[in-house]
């Protein structure tokens, strides 16, 4: 029997935010002549950072850049964990904090995730989340540690003044449902 070398594994580093719990998250590829390998999620080491049994993984795929998706959120009991990444292109993701005990309480924080750079997000449950696509044909995956339930849907109009977020494109295009909600205002 051949005794084979094993290479060093993949790994995270977890960011710190300012946000309570929100981390941005720095993948380790392994690359050699042939590309690269590298872990897209492990449970044992994102146990440390909030609740790791992830039951769905989604996947959004947008053409045209300048297009808003979100800010989305499931109301407690059913909010839910995210890990988000940007498998093709480059988005801008923005989480709002909509946890009212939060120091944080309604602020926004926004961060470039592209398929270039081994980053992702994770966010803890209590934030709206959504994105802009900031090249052509984005796909973005999310891992989720709840499943969807539309009668905890709920959502922040990601053009809310009292928000304020600082698209950094002009909003191209947005959903219908995006483009109805509320300001928090009313």
């Amino acid at each position: 029997m051949n005794n084979i070398a094993t290479s060093v594994e993949p790994r995270f580093n977890f960011i710190n935010t300012k946000f309570e719990g929100l981390y941005v998250v720095e993948r380790s590829p392994i690359s050699d002549s042939r590309g690269y390998f590298e872990r897209a999620f492990c449970h044992e080491e994102f146990s440390n950072y909030g609740d790791s049994s992830m039951v769905q993984i989604n996947r959004s795929f947008t053409i045209d850049p300048g297009v808003i998706r979100g800010m989305h959120f499931q109301k407690s009991p059913y909010a839910e964990q995210k890990i988000v990444t940007c498998l093709a292109g480059k988005i801008f993701d923005v989480v709002i904090d909509t946890r009212e005990e939060s120091l944080t309480y309604r602020q926004w924080f926004g961060f470039e995730l592209s398929a270039e750079r081994p980053l992702s997000l994770l966010i803890p449950a209590g934030f709206a989340h959504g994105f802009q696509t900031l090249s052509e044909n984005c796909l973005v995956e999310y891992f989720v540690n709840a499943p969807f339930t539309p009668n905890a849907e709920n959502g922040i109009n990601a053009m809310d003044p009292k928000i304020a977020i600082s698209w950094p494109l002009p909003c191209s295009g947005m959903s219908d449902k995006d483009r109805k909600i509320p300001f928090l205002e009313n």
